[in-house]
């Protein structure tokens, strides 16, 4: 028998970075579980994509190319939302910057400030841009995608680890300043999910199995459709009494 709160029913969603990914795998578990899906990347030709696997599989979805270091941009994603389905419920954000390994002494000043921008400032303006829509409805789920290396340090990743970090903390904020409204604000932290971001490291995805698997306890990638499946879970109804928290869904990374 299936629990009534963990469906999203009647409810809209906005996923930020729904290109590929995380992204298309929680816009098509999204629309699944019964929500009307806004699906928003700078990857225009991808999000099409997305948006159309959303409606081929039954569900129903708009594509809205989006620029999240721009806020005029971020503000009309939330406007053609809006004016599509009639509100707005959800926001996942996850986007984030391609950055190179570098330490400190070698990242150059831009390289830093691009990262930041879009893993973080772009968070808060997708924020900024959401949360009245959120409010108008009484209340929503804001879910941002932030990562186990904002819990751990890795080499050569300061300003990855330090967004993520970020993010984590921005949500708490977020949920304590606009929980009387009825909003919500959490984190999910995977840990290395098969994604074409691997191939940004490794040759083969085979080659990123045999190099990050081994560093989880379950001596494997994560999989786009399991993060996927807790962002549905903080969507929903059945995470009611969850807010300002990091959901871990890292394999185990964290845990040694």
């Amino acid at each position: 028998m299936t629990d009534a709160a963990f469906t999203l029913d009647g409810k809209i969603a906005l996923v930020v970075g729904a290109g590929n990914g995380i992204g298309r795998a929680t816009s098509l578990a999204f629309a699944g579980a019964g929500a009307r899906v806004a699906c928003a990347d700078v990857d225009e030709p991808g999000v099409k994509t997305t948006a159309a696997d959303v409606e081929r599989a039954g569900g129903e979805a708009l594509a809205v190319r989006l620029d999240v270091t721009d806020s005029a941009s971020c503000h009309a994603a939330v406007a053609a939302t809006v004016e599509r389905f009639g509100g707005l419920d959800t926001l996942m954000y996850g986007a984030a910057d391609h950055d190179a390994a570098a330490t400190v002494l070698e990242m150059d000043v831009a390289a830093w400030e691009r990262t930041l921008r879009v893993n973080l400032t772009g968070a808060f303006l997708m924020a900024k841009a959401v949360l009245p829509a959120l409010i108008a409805r009484g209340g929503g789920s804001v879910i941002f995608i932030a990562s186990q290396l904002g819990h751990v340090g890795s080499a050569g990743r300061p300003g990855y680890c330090a967004s993520k970090g970020a993010l984590i903390q921005l949500a708490k904020v977020i949920a304590i300043d606009h929980a009387a409204q009825g909003v919500r604000a959490n984190t999910i932290s995977p840990g290395a999910i098969e994604t074409r971001r691997m191939l940004r490291r490794y040759k083969t995805m085979e080659e990123a199995r045999q190099g990050m698997g081994p560093k989880h306890l379950l001596d494997r990638l994560g999989r786009p459709e399991e993060i996927a499946r807790a962002a549905v879970y903080l969507a929903s109804d059945a995470s009611s009494f969850m807010t300002g928290s990091d959901l871990l869904v890292d394999g185990g990374y964290t845990a040694v």
